[in-house]
């Protein structure tokens, strides 16, 4: 099945640094949300962001995979939407990373729901760019 979310990013950190901070909860927080994210398959965790008037502010998750340092998957539910988020990275030859974002599972409701998907690519873009910077 093809994702709904589909994004490549290339970072110069160490495919272990860019591995680090995909799954130590310290430094998660710092470019996604405040949670309690342990790197062991089965673990349930949220991602605790600030709420607003539309939304708790809630994400429970689930890991589900872990190939270090090459592949993390795990559900994403919010608002009564359950997807799967899957990260894989790859060492280049240069020693770059290349980190792939691939999320699925987005209801028929929402992928019609005009700048829903959109709004998923446009929130994981601002989440990379800050992850940039916890790298730098």
């Amino acid at each position: 099945m093809k994702p709904d979310v589909s994004l490549d990013f290339k970072f110069t950190s160490s495919i272990e640094q860019v591995w680090h901070a995909l799954t130590d909860s310290d430094t998660l927080a710092k470019w996604i949300w405040n949670n309690d994210f342990q790197p062991i398959i089965g673990h349930k965790f949220q991602f605790r962001a600030e709420p607003n008037e539309w939304w708790d502010g809630i994400v429970d998750c689930e890991v589900l995979e872990i190939e270090e340092p090459h592949k993390l998957s795990y559900t994403w539910t919010s608002a009564g939407e359950t997807t799967t988020v899957t990260w894989t990275l790859t060492q280049t030859a240069e020693g770059t990373t290349q980190l792939h974002l691939d999320q699925g599972g987005f209801s028929e409701e929402t992928k019609a729901r005009q700048g829903a998907i959109e709004g998923a690519k446009y929130a994981w873009m601002n989440m990379s760019s800050q992850l940039e910077k916890v790298l730098a």
